[in-house]
């Protein structure tokens, strides 16, 4: 069996990735919704930036039409369940279809669409250390399908915590391959370790590929310039953000030292 382990790295949580240019600017809505291959409601938020000196409290977007489709014909508008909260009843995720999304604001359309790659089970998780220091290591591994490009996004829980960072890989250079993750845990005082007894459940998405450019381009963008460029959003007409169709599975572990 063939390992092959993908670079990792921990930045912002995967909900606070939008990054605004510093000057001060109009307001720009941002949104965030996700399809999954297992029951919803499945849920769109919908708000607006702030300038760059303005408390980082994002106002929610009230009243909008947000509805989604999908190339089997289902189509389904959702319900604002709080504000700027929009869920849906009935829609179902099915791996294979394109799901699109349809957002209207003040007198604005805003539309994204993203096809639902094939799931991808978790085979096992296993801890390690870090090659540089004693940092515990938490390891996932399963194996790529053969014959089509794979995206992938390992999101990490510790407890009930979320572990603020943007995990994403390719199977670039390891096709139809044994492939691992290897994550470590920064909590909110800056410790970067786990203690015996932490629950550790890790979920792993098979996104497509604008989805990966979306969080490849936040991860390469955060602080690197005086006026960093907005992610690369997959929805149309201005917006922030993405929307993404993805599969999705989970396994959980107790570490012990």
């Amino acid at each position: 069996m063939i390992s092959i382990a993908f670079t990792i790295c921990l930045l912002t949580a995967c909900e606070k990735v939008i990054s605004v240019d510093l000057n001060t600017s109009s307001p720009a809505i941002v949104i965030q919704g996700n399809v999954y291959d297992h029951p919803g409601p499945y849920i769109v938020k919908i708000s607006k930036t702030v300038d760059f000196n303005e408390a980082n409290t994002f106002p929610p977007v009230t009243n909008a039409k947000v509805s989604i489709s999908d190339n089997a014909g289902n189509s389904e508008t959702l319900t604002e369940i709080e504000d700027g909260t929009y869920a849906t009843a009935n829609l179902a995720g099915v791996v294979g279809r394109t799901y699109t999304l349809n957002v209207e604001s003040n007198g604005k359309t805003y539309t994204a669409s993203s096809t639902m790659p094939q799931a991808v089970n978790i085979d096992r998780i296993y801890f390690g250390k870090s090659a540089f220091n004693d940092v515990a290591l938490t390891t996932i591994e399963f194996k790529d399908p053969q014959d089509i490009d794979n995206y992938y996004r390992v999101i990490q829980y510790v407890n009930d915590t979320l572990d603020t960072g943007i995990h994403i890989g390719n199977d670039q250079l390891s096709p139809g391959q044994t492939i691992s993750f290897s994550l470590s845990y920064t909590t909110e005082d800056g410790e970067n370790k786990l203690i015996s007894g932490d629950k550790i459940t890790l979920y792993l998405e098979c996104i497509d590929k604008s989805i990966y450019e979306y969080f490849r381009t936040s991860r390469t963008n955060y602080g690197q310039s005086a006026s960093p460029a907005n992610p690369v959003s997959n929805i149309s007409n201005g917006a922030l953000g993405y929307f993404s169709a993805c599969s999705i599975r989970q396994a959980s572990i107790f570490y012990k030292k």
